[in-house]
């Protein structure tokens, strides 16, 4: 079976940092892949609030993961910092897709590349609707 393969994008819109807590290792002795999807989640959180919103609320709008792909390049160990890069990618009327990078903050070794794609889904219908103009013109769309 062909493997995931991403490259890294050539600018990063936002960047963050997070620790590698004790619980957040496995048996293996490095970060659990579910506790790295779990430290991109919370960067996809602050990058929401870095453009002054809500993941949840974007001008009566709410963006859902619909999916979400990672390919593993280091491991991450115990008591790391890890930086978490992001950017939008491919944006579309109906959402877009957030490119990430997460790497040891020092070193800068990638532990992870990958991309969340989200959807745009209007809060009144609970369906996906139209990415506020607004919004989009923040995330880079011409």
């Amino acid at each position: 079976m062909p493997r995931l393969q991403f490259q890294p994008a050539a600018h990063y819109a936002f960047a963050t940092e997070m620790p590698i807590q004790p619980d957040q290792i496995n048996e293996g002795g490095h970060l659990d892949n579910v506790q790295l999807l779990g430290l991109v989640s919370v960067a996809r959180t602050r990058f929401f609030a870095w453009l002054g919103y809500s993941a949840l609320d974007v001008a009566g709008h709410a963006f859902f993961v619909a999916d979400q792909a990672v390919q593993y390049r280091s491991e991450g160990r115990p008591g790391e910092l890890l930086r978490v890069e992001l950017t939008p990618a491919d944006l579309n009327p109906r959402g877009f897709d957030l490119m990430f990078r997460v790497s040891e903050s020092l070193s800068g070794r990638e532990v992870a590349l990958g991309k969340i794609g989200l959807v745009c889904v209007d809060l009144t219908s609970r369906k996906p609707g139209t990415m506020p103009e607004l919004f989009r013109q923040q995330l880079g769309a011409d």
